[in-house]
């Protein structure tokens, strides 16, 4: 499909995303390319194909294919940015961009409430190779620049946190970041790139766990990171010295996600909201964390910078107890316990205030009861609703035979 020549809106944009007659080859969906060695006629054709191997030229399967490409072409569409590396997960994607761009004796900025497995990779594998982190409260703003050393390299941020949602002051953080020649990252998955646009706020390099959103079906490990031009370079080569790459499969279905990401986004924050306002007046909960509500940290800037929601957000009980805790999960028939989101079915799991203490340095929470994370998936929503409140009915239960 040829692009069009007039202004589209987001939405028909990731209709054609990716879709280059060169890709596609007439058909509507780009096929599926699976290859490892490319064969070349001439000694010519292979000089020239050397030469670009890294500006999409077919030249080694691991340099990625015609599939590849238009998934890579697409994400940078949806996001923006110069270029898109892959990745086989989304803690590939944040670990393997640190990496790209840290060495021996350099500093990092982590928000303390990043992702789990980012904040052990930090203290693990950055550590033993010498690089240091600090970490920063996600409420933090002018402050940050007391943190901020010679060595500090990257200035990392994760917005909203995860689980307990607090949202950064993502322009006010990279101005301050790019003052002090420090690359900007973003985990950027809980937007999509599709409600957030990261290039357009200062960040450099954008993040994406697309098993989330993107893929959309819980059915793929996937990630992406794209760059600015500045850093484009230099994050794909390292990125393929440390032998990155995904199966054509799995870009096929990442392409085939971002046709329908914008309609399931939609249904995925209409129905959060319903059943955020509805935790609302629950008399159990002390206070809901969703972006879009002013309860939630850092909702002035969600309302500033956000162009929508999505389906995951946080609750914060009154009380904590692991037997009413215990006997609400369990009676669950359409919220599912599991890790990871984004899919098409709704999940719940709690985490007692406790559990923060040995996670996180300075952003542990000022909350004293049991916080659940919902996934609000595509069910409909009076049967989620109906669902929570059969849990609450089993939790008090618990509370009342005490």
């Amino acid at each position: 499909m040829s692009k069009s020549k007039s202004p589209v809106s987001k939405p028909t944009q990731l209709i054609s995303a990716g879709r280059d007659k060169k890709y596609t080859h007439g058909v509507v969906n780009p096929p599926v390319q699976r290859a490892s060695t490319v064969l070349f006629d001439t000694v010519a054709e292979k000089t020239q194909a050397t030469i670009n191997r890294a500006n999409k030229a077919l030249f080694y399967g691991r340099r990625g294919t015609q599939t590849h490409f238009a998934f890579q072409d697409a994400m940078v569409e949806l996001e923006g940015g110069f270029g898109c590396a892959l990745y086989p997960c989304g803690t590939a994607a944040i670990s393997n961009a640190i990496l790209s761009f840290v060495e021996a004796g350099d500093h990092i900025l982590m928000v303390d409430t990043c992702y789990e497995p980012t904040r052990d990779f930090c203290n693990t594998m950055l550590k033993r190779l010498g690089v240091e982190t600090t970490y920063y409260a996600p409420t933090i703003g002018e402050e940050i620049s007391e943190l901020i050393q010679p060595n500090t390299k990257i200035l990392f941020l994760e917005s909203p946190g995860s689980v307990t949602m607090e949202v950064q002051n993502v322009p006010l953080l990279a101005e301050i970041a790019h003052n002090n020649d420090m690359i900007v990252m973003l985990d950027n998955t809980w937007s999509a790139g599709l409600h957030f646009s990261p290039f357009d706020y200062g960040v450099d390099i954008s993040i994406q766990a697309a098993t989330k959103y993107i893929v959309g079906h819980s059915d793929v490990m996937l990630g992406t990171a794209i760059a600015t031009e500045a850093y484009w370079e230099q994050l794909r080569e390292n990125s393929y010295l440390m032998g990155q790459c995904i199966s054509p499969d799995d870009a096929y279905l990442g392409l085939r996600g971002i046709r329908t990401l914008d309609l399931r986004l939609k249904q995925h924050q209409q129905s959060s909201l319903a059943v955020a306002k509805w935790l609302q007046a629950r008399p159990e909960v002390d206070h809901v964390r969703h972006p879009a509500l002013e309860t939630c940290p850092g909702h002035e800037y969600f309302a500033r910078d956000f162009t929508g929601g999505n389906g995951l957000f946080s609750f914060v009980m009154k009380s904590q107890n692991s037997k009413a805790t215990t006997a609400l999960l369990d009676g669950m028939e359409l919220f599912g316990m599991g890790y990871s989101w984004g899919g098409y079915e709704s999940l719940i799991l709690a985490n007692e205030p406790r559990s923060f203490n040995s996670l996180r340095t300075v952003a542990n929470p000022n909350f004293t009861g049991t916080l659940f994370r919902i996934h609000t998936g595509l069910e409909n929503v009076d049967d989620l609703i109906k669902d929570l409140e059969n849990g609450f009915a089993r939790y008090n239960a618990v509370l009342n035979a005490q």
